[in-house]
């Protein structure tokens, strides 16, 4: 069994690019969110080329200096997280990861001692 697969079946939508932005992998459910977009057929192209300008160039100063990103957001009354973050295979960077996964309405926040 491949040590990947759990990624395929994943609850949110992971979309993996390298350095310049080349789309590597994208999972099940990240297929579907950009089935509009061209879905599994987006590999191979550049990520950057899915983002209006703003967005782009917020994406690309990411990726350049390697910072992570989170937010929320909310589209036809689905709220989600969104965490992008570079990736690295023994201390060097590969490129850029982002998570995407659907929020409850309430979310329960803990402060835990320690």
């Amino acid at each position: 069994m491949d040590k990947h697969a759990w990624v395929q079946e994943f609850a949110g939508a992971v979309t993996v690019c390298d350095p310049e932005g080349i789309i590597l992998e994208m999972n099940g459910r990240s297929e579907r969110m950009f089935r509009d977009q061209g879905g599994r057929r987006l590999l191979g192209t550049n990520l950057l080329d899915c983002h209006p300008d703003q967005a782009r160039e917020k994406l690309r100063q990411l990726m350049e200096q390697r910072l992570t990103n989170v937010y929320t957001v909310e589209k036809n009354g689905i709220k989600k997280m969104i965490y992008q973050a570079p990736w690295y295979i023994d201390g060097q960077y590969q490129g850029f990861v982002e998570v995407s996964v659907e929020l409850p309405e309430a979310i329960p926040h803990y402060i835990r001692p320690g």
